[in-house]
C-alpha cells in the first residue's frame, strides 16, 4: 500500500443511494491526502447527481453501452496508471471494467462481503467487518489505506439552476417530500401501499400544514402508484412532481423540504446527505445495514417482523443483508407506525438547522 498515493481510482457505478453513502469516504481521502488526484468511475445518472463534486475527476460509464463503452473508457485511461484502485462495486460488470485499468493495488471487499467473485479481480481485501452498514463498508476502504479521520462530510454541490428549479416548484410551501417507489427490480418488494401514503399525506396536511410533493420517475409502476395516492387525498395537500425534476433539482427540493419519507431507495440517502430529516420505511431490507445513516434511529423498522413472518427465523439466524422477498412484507408497516414516527421527528427537529457541509457525524 503506497504511503502517499498520487492518484486514486474509485470504481463505483451505481446506485444513487450508494454513491451518496460513498461521498464521505472520498472526503476522508481528500482530507488525508489533499494533493492526491481522485478519479471516480461512475454511472451516468449517478454522475448527474454528483457532478461538480470538488476535487474529483469523473469518468462516466454508461452501462447501456456494454463492452464497447468499456473499451472506450480503457482507451481514455490507457496512459493513466493508478496507485490504488478502490473496487467498491460488487458486480461482474464492474469487475470486467476493472480489468482494463492500470493499478498496482486493487482493493476489494473481504470474502464475507464480496459478491459475484469480486475477490478474483482484486489483490488486496478489506479487513473483515461483520454486520457493517453500507456507509461503513465504504469507509472501510479509507481505513484500510491508513485514514483515521473518518468524520462524515458531503458537500454535494447544488447549482443555482437547481435551486431555482426547486424554488419555482415549491412556491414557498412547507414541503413533505414523498418518493413512494424504489427502483423496479425483479422481486424487489420495497414499496408501501398507496392507501397508507394517502393517509399520511392527509395527516401531514391537516395536522402540520405540510404540502406533499410526490417525486420519482416515469415508469408505469410509479405512475400507477401516484395516481392511486392522488385519488385518496384532497387536492390542496398534494403536488405530483413525477418526472418533472432533474436529479440536481430533486436534490435541491429535498434540501429545502421539511422532511422526506421513502422506502429503502435513493431519496432517503439523498436526504441524509443534505441533512434533511428523513423517515425511511423498512421491512424487506435490514435498516441496520441500509438505513439513512444520520437518521437511522428514526426509521420505521418492521424487518424483524418480516423475517419472523416470512422466513420463520430471527435476524440473528440469517445471513447479514438478507432481503425478505415477499410481496406482502411491506404491509407489516401500519399507518400508526408512520404517523407516530412523523410526529416525533417533526417535533424533534422543530428547530433543526442545516449543516453547511463541514463536520457532521462520526461513523
Amino acid at each position: 500500500m503506497p504511503a502517499q498515493p498520487a492518484h486514486i481510482c474509485v470504481l463505483r457505478l451505481s446506485a444513487l443511494g450508494d454513491v451518496c453513502n460513498l461521498v464521505p469516504t472520498v472526503r476522508a481521502l481528500q482530507r488525508h491526502w489533499p494533493d492526491a488526484r481522485i478519479t471516480w468511475i461512475i454511472g451516468r445518472a449517478e454522475h448527474s447527481l454528483l457532478a461538480g463534486l470538488s476535487g474529483v475527476e469523473f469518468m462516466v460509464y454508461d452501462k447501456s453501452t456494454g463492452l464497447a463503452g468499456m473499451r472506450r473508457l480503457w482507451r481514455e485511461l490507457r496512459d493513466t496508471p493508478f496507485d490504488v484502485l478502490l473496487h467498491m462495486q460488487q458486480s461482474i460488470r464492474a469487475s470486467m471494467l476493472s480489468l482494463g485499468l492500470k493499478a498496482r493495488v486493487r482493493m476489494g471487499y473481504d470474502r464475507a462481503r464480496a459478491k459475484d467473485w469480486q475477490t478474483w479481480f482484486t489483490n488486496r481485501q478489506l479487513t473483515p467487518h461483520p454486520h457493517a452498514h453500507v456507509l461503513e463498508s465504504f469507509m472501510d476502504f479509507a481505513r484500510e489505506m491508513g485514514v483515521s479521520d473518518d468524520r462524515l462530510e458531503w458537500d454535494i454541490p447544488l447549482p443555482d439552476a437547481a435551486r431555482e428549479e426547486a424554488r419555482q416548484l415549491l412556491e414557498g410551501r412547507p414541503a413533505l417530500v414523498i418518493s413512494p417507489c424504489a427502483s423496479p427490480r425483479l422481486r424487489n418488494f420495497r414499496n408501501w401501499s398507496a392507501e397508507g401514503y394517502a393517509a399520511v399525506i392527509e395527516h401531514a396536511w391537516r395536522h402540520h400544514g405540510l404540502t406533499t410533493f410526490l417525486t420519482g420517475g416515469t415508469s408505469a409502476q410509479e405512475r400507477e402508484m401516484c395516481e392511486r395516492i392522488a385519488a385518496g387525498v384532497s387536492e390542496a395537500s398534494l403536488v405530483n412532481l413525477l418526472g418533472r425534476t432533474s436529479l440536481k433539482g430533486l436534490l435541491a427540493i429535498i434540501d429545502q423540504a421539511r422532511m422526506v419519507i421513502a422506502p429503502d431507495s435513493g431519496p432517503v440517502h439523498m436526504a441524509n446527505a443534505m441533512n434533511t430529516p428523513v423517515l425511511g420505511l423498512f421491512a424487506t431490507t435490514n435498516p441496520e445495514r441500509a438505513a439513512p445513516w444520520c437518521w437511522r434511529e428514526h426509521v420505521v423498522n418492521r424487518y424483524p417482523d418480516a423475517v419472523a413472518t416470512y422466513l420463520h427465523k430471527s435476524p440473528d439466524e440469517i445471513v447479514w443483508g438478507t432481503r425478505v422477498r415477499h410481496e406482502d412484507a411491506m404491509s407489516l408497516i401500519t399507518f400508526d407506525d408512520v404517523i407516530n414516527r412523523l410526529d416525533e421527528l417533526l417535533a424533534l427537529t422543530a428547530d433543526h438547522t442545516r449543516a453547511t457541509g463541514s463536520e457532521r457525524h462520526d461513523v
